[in-house]
């Protein structure tokens, strides 16, 4: 079972505040007092964010399939994945995949793949670093089924993979091949992470760490110097100190000091959504080129690319040890 982030169904108001609702209401992503933060988040957040949100998604929707592009990457991926298993193995593994929030549900999707007589789970949030807001609630997300389940499959849970060579080899190539495309070479590369609270960090969750390792481990393989990749973070919400630099605020400075071209890539997401799509490259992009930057080169995430796809059976090879 592959398992991303997650979608809402539609763009509409009532669509996205289901999904903000439960995403919103995760403990694990928002930890505050539940009698503080459900009143604020139900009488207040939901009220204006869907239309926010919803707006950000419309911007980068697709049209053609009626659905998110991380729907319809995740869905690739597992197409592409379940061949090269099939290949390998036969008819010994089924591939499915679900999200964390919204459809398809991993409740329901454990429960199909137990229906067809998988008695082993392999459980993969497609999160390279591992975070207690995305991979630790998805593996929480499963383990609740089985909490549900009168008859539990053996289950397995992918740890973090940003270390294994097959996804830094994927990582470092989409890096080339965008550099050979730009139009102006960059002159820094930004690895942009997704953004936790700086307590996190303090409480001893190691997703801070991981994505400096990552750009320590991609900056070995591209060969260049510190001064052509640089680590910050995007997406904060909320109004406590999170880690930083941010993303938005960093690629401003350096148009400032007269970094005119410059390239930022998203190592933390599997697949483009809206945090790439739309905040990437619409809002972080205009604050570079408003900064007075000149070419914005966007290293699009690994999605379904054939060694991206190589990689991710190589882990599950590793990880099915001694199933097969």
């Amino acid at each position: 079972m592959l398992v991303n982030l997650g979608t809402p169904d539609a763009t509409d108001y009532w669509s996205m505040r289901r999904y903000l609702g439960e995403f919103l209401s995760d403990r694990r992503v928002v930890d505050y007092s539940r009698w503080l933060w459900q009143p604020l988040l139900q009488l207040v957040i939901l009220t204006r964010r869907p239309f926010i949100s919803g707006k950000a998604y419309r911007s980068i929707w697709n049209q053609e399939r009626d659905e998110s592009p991380l729907l319809t990457i995740t869905r690739e991926q597992t197409e592409k994945l379940s061949e090269r298993l099939e290949t390998a193995y036969g008819d010994q593994v089924e591939v499915d995949f679900c999200m964390r929030y919204g459809n398809p549900s991993t409740d329901s999707v454990l429960r199909r793949l137990q229906a067809r007589g998988c008695e082993r789970i392999l459980f993969f949030p497609l999160y390279p670093q591992y975070g207690s807001p995305t991979t630790a609630t998805a593996n929480d997300q499963a383990f609740r089924t089985l909490m549900r389940l009168k008859w539990q499959p053996a289950i397995r849970t992918v740890p973090a993979y940003y270390r294994h060579p097959a996804y830094l080899e994927a990582l470092t190539a989409s890096v080339r091949e965008a550099y050979a495309a730009a139009e102006s070479t960059p002159e820094v590369l930004v690895a942009s992470y997704h953004g936790v609270p700086k307590r996190y960090l303090d409480e001893g969750d190691p997703y801070y760490c991981h994505c400096r390792q990552t750009t320590r481990l991609l900056q070995e393989r591209l060969g260049v110097d510190d001064a052509a990749i640089e680590t910050t973070f995007q997406s904060k919400f909320g109004p406590e100190e999170w880690v930083g630099p941010a993303t938005v605020e960093r690629v401003a400075e350096l148009a400032r000091q007269g970094r005119r071209h410059i390239a930022v890539i998203s190592p933390a997401f599997s697949a483009d959504c809206v945090e790439t799509l739309e905040e990437v490259q619409q809002e972080i992009r205009d604050a570079f080129l408003a900064a007075g930057g000149e070419t914005f080169t966007y290293v699009p995430c690994l999605n379904a690319r054939d060694d991206h796809v190589a990689a991710l059976e190589a882990i599950v090879r590793q990880e099915l040890a001694g199933w097969l």
